[in-house]
């Protein structure tokens, strides 16, 4: 039973159903698991373990009442501490948010709970969510499990930490500009970061509704270590609620498209000093893609630089209106600092700058949805540099430059609303790195039958951790 921690969800679902598994045993796995190992990473910053264990024991009871399950009975999951948990402080990493309670799940949370999963843990997020690491001074710094010195990733490091060490199968992220996807990269893991508004949004403790642009491109999504794990809770957060009049009914398994899709595969970097081996590993995974069917070819889409600096652009410019006095008030000297070097980075537009800005979005929307007609799948690398020390971005601001020149397959595919899944793949100069695959405006489900099939054949890479600890 010590060993049930290494289960994907679906097989605990699976098990559960068929009552070869009670919920306690999964969820009690689970916490053992998390104790054992979150003491040192800081992962899970609000542990709810007796909570889950109370909320297991009534699934076992419902389970042997022969009662309708869900497609996540009981499965262990995290939530991330930027979104809403009825009862619970929605803290953002932000010590003046301590105790900014919440009056009701948020929809996403809703879902996973109404569908059966059990949530053993809130997980770590840097101040204002807003780092690609993840350290704030509420709750400390969390540990990537791989090695001390690595960035677990942000925004959503708590989580990718805890996939990684196996305190869960399943734990929600978001991704505003890699939020989901640099943790999966950090830690060897796996995501989809969805299309724009797919996943219902709301937090009843906000004072104010987010910008257009933060509407535009931030999503929630789940960290894994199985892409079926990733379907299948993505497939349950997806479904709509009143309280996002944006979400859109759009059911998860898109039309029949004729058979495995064409991928486009680039190594273009856009004159950033890509690493030889993060080229090795998107030619890997092509070549395990050839080997499960799909026709691979190289062939460059419309540029992603233009893209990943209207993001710098356009972001940062709203951040300077509705983010910045918060952060200037609330925030510590680190994450100021930080603030001053995406500023110096980038340009502050005038109101007539960030309409044309805007507007012009759907410009280069539309020559990558031109393009995914003819390509549903694009395979790009991810980061196009090995992972980073923790405290990487804040060094000063050749650091941060590196970070986001290197990112450029990240922050441009947010500004663009198009989902992307990044799968981890092996290391690199000893640290985890993956790569990314990008698809059609809700076809995730194309994404994860792609990631899948990659990882089929390439093996999942954070059982090396375990086989090594």
């Amino acid at each position: 039973m010590t060993e049930l921690w290494k289960m994907s969800a679906a097989e605990i679902t699976a098990q559960v159903h068929n009552k070869q598994l009670k919920p306690s045993e999964a969820i009690a796995s689970a916490i053992n698991r998390a104790e054992a190992t979150n003491t040192h990473l800081n992962a899970i910053t609000l542990p709810l373990y007796e909570r889950a264990i109370s909320e297991a024991a009534i699934a076992d009871d419902q389970v042997a009442a022969g009662n309708e399950l869900g497609p996540l009975h009981g499965v262990p999951i995290t939530i991330k501490e930027n979104v809403d948990m009825a009862g619970l402080p929605n803290t953002n990493g932000v010590p003046a948010f301590a105790n900014l309670m919440a009056t009701e799940d948020a929809p996403l949370v809703r879902n996973l709970r109404n569908a059966g999963a059990i949530v053993i843990g809130r997980t770590n997020t840097p101040e204002f969510s807003m780092r690609a690491t993840t350290d704030n001074p509420l709750r400390g710094r969390t540990f990537n499990p791989w090695e001390d010195l690595a960035s677990p990733g942000g925004s959503s490091g708590g989580a990718g930490s805890a996939c990684a060490a196996g305190m869960a199968p399943l734990h929600h992220g978001n991704d505003i500009g890699g939020s989901l996807r640099f943790p999966a990269f950090a830690n060897g893991v796996t995501t989809v970061k969805p299309t724009s508004m797919r996943v219902p949004v709301f937090n009843s403790s906000a004072t104010a509704e987010r910008g257009p642009l933060s509407q535009a491109m931030s999503v929630q999504g789940i960290i894994a270590r199985h892409a079926a794990d990733v379907r299948l809770a993505t497939s349950v957060m997806i479904q709509p609620d009143p309280r996002d009049p944006l979400s859109p009914p759009i059911p998860w398994n898109g039309p029949d498209i004729g058979g495995l899709p064409t991928v486009a595969m680039t190594t273009e970097s856009a004159g950033y000093d890509i690493h030889p081996d993060i080229v090795a590993l998107v030619q890997r995974a092509a070549d395990q893609l050839r080997d499960a069917g799909y026709t691979v070819v190289e062939v460059e889409p419309p540029p992603i630089i233009e893209s990943a600096r209207e993001w710098f652009r356009a972001g940062t410019t709203e951040m300077e209106a509705t983010l910045d006095p918060a952060l200037r008030e609330h925030g510590s000297d680190t994450i100021n600092q930080i603030f001053d070097w995406y500023y110096e980075l980038s340009e502050i537009l005038d109101r007539d700058g960030y309409i044309q800005a805007f507007g012009d979005r759907t410009r280069l929307a539309r020559k990558w949805s031109l393009f995914l007609h003819d390509y549903p799948l694009v395979l790009t690398p991810f980061l196009m540099r090995p992972n980073f020390d923790w405290d990487y971005d804040s060094r000063g601001f050749d650091q941060v430059k590196d970070l986001f020149d290197s990112a450029i397959y990240s922050t441009g595919i947010n500004y663009l609303g198009l989902p992307a899944g990044v799968i981890g793949m092996d290391l690199v100069a000893d640290r985890p790195a993956a790569v990314q695959l990008v698809g059609r405006r809700y076809r995730e489900d194309l994404i994860c039958d792609a990631m899948e099939a990659i990882e089929d054949r390439n093996g999942v890479l954070a059982h090396r951790l375990w086989d090594r600890s």
